[in-house]
């Protein structure tokens, strides 16, 4: 089973990064876990705002006060669609030659690792990652410091850890073609 988003072709914001000879093999999007806290600080905020609306609402004083509330409430709702714009381009790519994660929106971040420096490769899953469907990478190389030794948020986290497993330990049938 091949995991990509749509289309077998990795998207422009991507693609830029990829060199002549490789080929893409898997690409996935970051799990939509990555914004549970965001949502919950929006929705948090806005029950305070809410609360406080009705406890201020008939003062004269507590008008100022409300005025502030809402325009923090805003502040967060703005962060919520920024964190979302952020998730909607980080992109988890393996290809023939090597393991990419492309995040930011305004700053981009291209953290790479050859596939052939990787000696060590596990995956964890916390209680709320196996409820929602996603893990954590741990990639090792040999007593290196490389740029991409974790990835959070993997949707899939089984299949892709077998999918990049079976890339790394290649079977003798599979090294012969």
């Amino acid at each position: 089973m091949r995991l990509v988003t749509h289309g077998d072709s990795a998207p422009a914001s991507v693609n830029r990064y990829l060199l002549p000879h490789e080929q893409q093999v898997l690409m996935v999007r970051r799990h939509p876990a990555i914004l549970l806290r965001p949502v919950a600080e929006v929705f948090g905020g806005l029950i305070v705002a809410g609360l406080l609306s009705k406890f201020f609402g008939g003062t004269e004083a507590g008008g100022t006060a409300l005025v502030v509330v809402w325009w923090l409430w805003l502040l967060l709702l703005i962060r919520f669609v920024w964190k979302v714009a952020e998730w909607s381009v980080d992109y988890f790519v393996v290809t023939s030659k090597r393991m990419l994660l492309t995040t930011g929106l305004i700053t981009r971040k291209v953290a790479m690792m050859p596939l052939g420096k990787v000696t060590d490769m596990s995956f964890q899953r916390s209680l709320l990652g196996r409820m929602l469907g996603y893990g954590e990478f741990i990639l090792e190389s040999a007593g290196q410091d490389q740029a991409l030794s974790t990835v959070e948020y993997i949707p899939y986290p089984e299949t892709l850890y077998l999918e990049v497993c079976q890339m790394l330990f290649p079977s003798k049938d599979d090294s012969d073609d």
